[in-house]
């Protein structure tokens, strides 16, 4: 784990520190929601939008899209990738989310948009250091970017609007009034801005510098900013909460049941998968991590878009990187102990 960046591996601190902030300033200045209010033009907080972008855009520029010949090389491999991400993982969460949060239907739609983002960032540090194909992983990163601009809207309106109707599942007049539009102008904003701006820095500043110098000197520096972001976006989150500072360990314990379970199926069944129908261990590696980690970023932003910044979807979104730190940490040491 020494590889891990001092920021990265304390992660989930940050995360629990930033919430007791935030419920500590609404506790004790209950005056902070009409202080933020003060920043809003119809249902948009400016500074957390700013936030929000900002905390998606170093994951986006750091995309090798030029690698995606490698996946689609080999067609197994794409094959599996693509059925586990967006067949397998959004069905495991959202199956898992209703049958142990169908209660707090809140937390279970948080929980389902979560699902539906697959990881384009921490993936390639567990991939890293779990020793896996930084290739492949890059390539699989690089399609689930193109897949999120292009389907995500798609996925969360089916997964929110539609499906859990044909189940009996309870919903929210939030729920119910949801449109597809809603979803497709939250996802422009809060990922089709940072891809483009990504895409293009990341293409002037490699021609202009070089590979070397853009992806050693610029993207440490930037990469901090996604940290900030999501801090900053948490304490103001969680400022509108005061009430929570004795209920908020329960909640964080009750959202924490089914992703602790969701990591642990798609991560042992992904892995064990690949290694069955004859991938490589390098492969294979790549192929589970970047099925089992999830884009929390993209979650988080369009949870606080559609529900709004005080919402139990969006606090549900928030558990999961607080979650999925220690746990993918102890996926890459339990890999590290079964190459083959």
């Amino acid at each position: 784990m020494k590889k891990l960046s001092f920021l990265d591996r304390y992660l989930t601190l940050w995360i629990f520190i930033a919430m007791f902030i935030g419920v500590g300033i609404g506790y004790v200045y209950p005056g902070i929601v009409e202080f933020w209010g003060h920043f809003e033009i119809g249902s948009t907080n400016i500074p957390l939008a700013v936030g929000l972008i900002l905390m998606m855009f170093p994951p986006l520029a750091k995309v090798k899209y030029e690698e995606l010949g490698n996946v689609f090389s080999s067609r197994k491999i794409l094959a599996t990738s693509l059925i586990l991400n967006w067949i397998v993982g959004p069905i495991l969460m959202f199956s898992l989310s209703a049958l142990l949060l169908s209660s707090h239907p809140e937390y279970m739609y948080g929980l389902i948009m979560i699902g539906l983002a697959r990881c384009i960032a921490m993936v390639l540090v567990w991939n890293d250091l779990a020793k896996g194909s930084g290739e492949y992983a890059a390539g699989l990163v690089a399609l689930n970017s193109i897949f999120q601009v292009l389907f995500y809207s798609v996925y969360a309106y089916f997964f929110i609007a539609i499906f859990p109707k044909w189940l009996g599942l309870p919903t929210s007049d939030a729920v119910r009034n949801i449109t597809m539009w809603m979803i497709a102008k939250s996802v422009l904003i809060y990922l089709g801005i940072p891809f483009a701006a990504g895409y293009f820095i990341r293409m002037v500043l490699r021609n202009l510098k070089g590979n070397e110098w853009y992806y050693n000197k610029f993207i440490p520096k930037i990469s901090p900013i996604t940290l900030i972001a999501l801090l900053f976006t948490i304490i103001v989150m969680f400022s509108y909460k005061g009430e929570y500072i004795v209920k908020l360990p329960l909640d964080v314990m009750l959202v924490s049941i089914p992703l602790i379970l969701y990591f642990s199926i798609m991560f042992f069944g992904s892995f064990w998968f690949a290694k069955h129908i004859g991938v490589s261990y390098d492969k294979s590696a790549s192929i589970a991590f970047t099925a089992t980690g999830n884009n929390f970023e993209l979650a988080i932003a369009v949870s606080i878009a559609i529900f709004g910044i005080n919402s139990g979807e969006a606090f549900a979104a928030v558990i999961g990187p607080l979650i999925e730190v220690p746990v993918l940490i102890l996926l890459v040491k339990y890999t590290l102990k079964h190459q083959w």
